[in-house]
């Protein structure tokens, strides 16, 4: 939504509510990390809104401060977090068997992650086919289900004596589902709650709660969730800032680099072959085709919309784009994304580039929630409303408005969000036209 430059920001005061769902690899991450920074024994690497830096005016002015200096942001001090989970595990409990942050340091942060326990989740395991958990609601149909959700959040809120809350969804990736006749509306989506209807997935219910609760929303996975007309406009009704889908981490991360630097040289592509192992709890949800579906239809997407085929059929027409998931039990949090590029240059003469990126998920994951976490609670003191198209550089499959084709290039993505904060602090554009010396 459209603010007035420079507009005033209200200041963040207070304590700030993150709930998550989900408390897994990537939340437990998350939160004992900014434990950590908290505590002086970790650096939040990878984190925008902490580490990184904004240039202001002209490049002779030097005026490069942090971003958190820049923009009021809400102190890593003043969060608190909450999650629902399937499994009745404490963060530390869940934080040791994830295995993706070493014992010596979870137990340094034994006492603050013991004490975040998770609610009893919204679950289907239609949706989800290879996760069982006990700790979950029960209700009569999804209406009833969503109207706990709310009372659970007005509660915890009231509990945790926040002044705000932001919710993330860092949860697993559910079936594919394609937008469904009882998305177009709220009155169509409400019945469709009350009569449970199959294209009402649970990770909708955590957002219709969310935005009736006042509360802005991002989805971390390629769930379809919050990205229909139904959720769109109670976000935009209620003034609520929404952004989706799919935190980029690892693979795509790596594509979205690439690809615009191999379309800046003019560069042809022949294909791209991408293969994943991964062996946590997220390897073993895209183990089914259902979910893997929706997954593959997030990462195909980012070469087309970067390289445009239809704008340089010479180079990019008909490439070959294939991309694999495999479970491994053994590889653990640490995943492997393992990509083979056939390119073409100068009179067409081939050439490969391969990467093998040994990442860790979680790791890449746990700076976008925080940052995410802070810049959708600074949209909304700011006044922006509906979906977040400058947040789009955290996300493998960013949400637009109807009829604008995602922008994926992560260079424009970084631009696009830079200059939504120097817009909202009244500072000039940075545009690279290089007129400053002549003003």
């Amino acid at each position: 939504m459209p603010v007035r430059q420079g507009a005033d920001v209200i200041e963040p005061k207070g304590r700030l509510g993150v709930l998550l769902v989900g408390l897994g690899a990537v939340s437990t991450t998350f939160i004992a990390g900014v434990e950590a920074v908290k505590k002086g024994i970790g650096q939040p690497v990878g984190s925008l809104t902490q580490m990184g830096t904004i240039r202001l005016g002209k490049r002779t002015d030097n005026r490069v401060p942090l971003i958190k200096d820049f923009v009021p942001l809400a102190k890593l001090e003043d969060l608190v977090f909450g999650a629902w989970d399937i499994f009745e595990d404490s963060a530390y409990e869940a934080a040791m068997h994830a295995g993706v942050l070493e014992k010596d340091l979870l137990k340094q942060l034994k006492s603050p992650l013991q004490k975040i326990k998770p609610m009893k989740a919204v679950f289907d395991q239609n949706y989800v086919k290879r996760l069982n958990g006990t700790n979950v609601k029960t209700g009569a149909n999804k209406f009833k289900l969503a109207q706990q959700l709310i009372e659970e959040i007005a509660e915890w809120k009231r509990k945790n004596r926040c002044s705000r809350v932001v919710m993330i969804w860092a949860a697993s990736t559910e079936i594919f589902l394609k937008q469904h006749a009882v998305h177009k509306t709220l009155e169509s989506f409400e019945q469709a709650m009350r009569d449970n209807h199959r294209s009402i997935a649970p990770s909708m219910l955590y957002a219709y709660a969310a935005l009736k609760s006042g509360i802005p929303f991002a989805n971390g996975a390629p769930n379809l969730t919050v990205d229909i007309p139904a959720l769109r406009t109670l976000a935009e009704e209620n003034g609520l800032a929404i952004c989706g889908k799919d935190f980029k981490t690892g693979q795509t991360l790596m594509k979205t680099i690439i690809a615009p630097g191999l379309k800046a040289r003019m560069l042809g592509l022949n294909g791209w072959y991408s293969t994943n192992i991964l062996g946590n709890r997220d390897g073993e949800v895209l183990d089914d085709p259902e979910s893997f579906k929706t997954k593959e239809e997030s990462k195909l997407s980012v070469l087309e919309y970067i390289l445009q085929p239809d704008v340089y059929p010479d180079l990019y027409k008909d490439f070959s784009h294939v991309v694999r998931i495999n479970y491994y039990p053994p590889r653990g949090d640490n995943k492997e994304g393992w990509d083979n590029i056939d390119i073409f240059g100068w009179l067409g003469y081939p050439m490969q580039i391969k990467i093998d990126f040994l990442c860790r998920d979680s790791i890449l994951a746990a700076p976008i929630v925080l940052d995410l976490a802070l810049f959708l609670d600074l949209a909304q003191r700011a006044g922006m409303k509906g979906i977040q198209e400058w947040l789009s550089f955290y996300f493998k499959s960013p949400q637009t408005a109807p009829g604008l084709y995602p922008e994926h290039d992560v260079f424009i993505q970084l631009m696009k969000l830079k200059n939504t904060l120097r817009y909202l602090r009244g500072e000039d554009l940075i545009t690279h036209l290089g007129l400053e010396y002549y003003d």
